[in-house]
């Protein structure tokens, strides 16, 4: 018997997670304005690569048993009434909500429209700029920015490219020295015109820009790599901004729920747990949202469960591919340091699939 209406608001990482999770205890609906789930690591290379154009984009069909998918964009959450508004006007019923519409990347790691045509025609439209740039821009020195200068020097050998960066080193937000530094060895390596301490803001002129010393770079094509936002600004329109953070994330207690609700939880990017925002971080919390849901709805019942806290994950492997064949793996050890790996690791583990076939299994695929 089924336990409860539970909506999940967001079909990411996280929001996946937890509608598998609840399928089979409750009566779940997962809510995306995109009608397939987008597996956003395999975004940059899909803009960059025509073989990887569709890859990103995997059906929801398969992903819940007992549960249902609405396509469909959510505008408010009515506390008092208990229900989720949609665009369309339809209403859901919910005895738990949970906010999962994660953050807004820049492109190509983002899904521009609702089908999957809309998609990939912003992936062929990359794929054409970068195949005919004579000098391409990548701004933000983080992982994201490297993996892309990395796949644009491999897909065109022939282009200037060069990477800006605010910061002293490249990957800072890691806290690797070691890793910025291996990142900058490869890129150099391989061509890439690295600048450091590099502030870039529009130039004077079409397609020039100024970095922090006052030089002009010129480029016809850029990307900007500089971080994301989280998907809220519905919320603050719905006149739940007392909900959010100064940064517009959702402020969330131990066990996830959004402050002074019991029925209100909030997964993955849009939280402001103070963690590094990536896949696995999601997961991690959908699964603890997942038992303390179950623990809600079971409140009453003689199966009772204990609620748990979430502990933030302070250190987590990461990887960052250079392309398909190599990259590097950040490995927290015990006492506190951080192993950096190399290219075999790194490619087995990311790289070459970009983990493709584990999301696909996640959301009843075959790999």
């Amino acid at each position: 018997m089924l336990d409860g209406e539970v909506i999940v608001i967001g079909g990411g990482y996280g929001g996946i997670r937890l509608a598998k999770q609840l399928d089979e205890v409750a009566r779940v609906t997962l809510v995306d304005r995109k009608e397939v789930f987008f597996h956003r690591i395999a975004s940059l290379r899909a803009g960059v690569h025509e073989e990887w154009t569709t890859v990103p984009f995997i059906p929801y069909d398969r992903l819940l048993r007992n549960g249902r998918v609405v396509a469909g964009k959510a505008i408010g959450i009515d506390t008092d009434e208990r229900q989720v508004r949609l665009a369309t006007g339809e209403r859901l019923p919910y005895d738990v909500v949970v906010i999962a519409t994660g953050a807004d990347y820049p492109e190509p790691a983002r899904f521009l429209g609702t089908t999957t045509e809309e998609a990939a025609k912003t992936f062929a439209a990359h794929q054409e700029n970068v195949a005919a740039a004579r000098h391409v821009l990548v701004v933000g020195g983080g992982p994201g920015g490297v993996e892309l200068a990395a796949e644009i020097r491999l897909a065109r050998p022939d282009a200037r490219v060069t990477l800006a960066h605010a910061g002293p080193e490249l990957l800072h937000s890691t806290g690797s020295g070691r890793a910025g530094r291996r990142a900058l060895a490869w890129l150099e390596s391989h061509d890439v015109e690295v600048r450091l301490d590099s502030f870039i803001s529009p130039g004077p002129d079409f397609d020039t820009y100024r970095d922090g010393r006052g030089d002009v770079i010129e480029a016809d094509l850029s990307f900007w790599a500089t971080g994301t936002t989280p998907n809220t600004l519905w919320l603050r329109l719905a006149g739940h901004g007392t909900w959010l953070n100064g940064s517009g994330h959702v402020k969330v207690d131990r066990m996830l729920r959004v402050e002074g609700r019991r029925d209100v939880y909030a997964v993955g990017d849009v939280n402001d747990v103070s963690e590094l925002k990536v896949s696995p971080v999601a997961i991690a919390q959908a699964d603890i949202a997942a038992h303390n849901i179950r623990a809600h709805l079971s409140s009453s019942g003689k199966h009772r469960k204990e609620p748990r806290l979430y502990r933030p994950i302070r250190r987590t492997p990461l990887i960052v591919p250079f392309g398909p064949a190599d990259g590097l793996t950040l490995l927290p050890v015990p006492g506190g340091e951080t192993a950096v790996l190399g290219a075999r690791t790194s490619t087995l583990a990311k790289a070459r699939t970009l983990m493709t076939p584990y999301i696909r299994k996640q959301l009843g695929y075959t790999a």
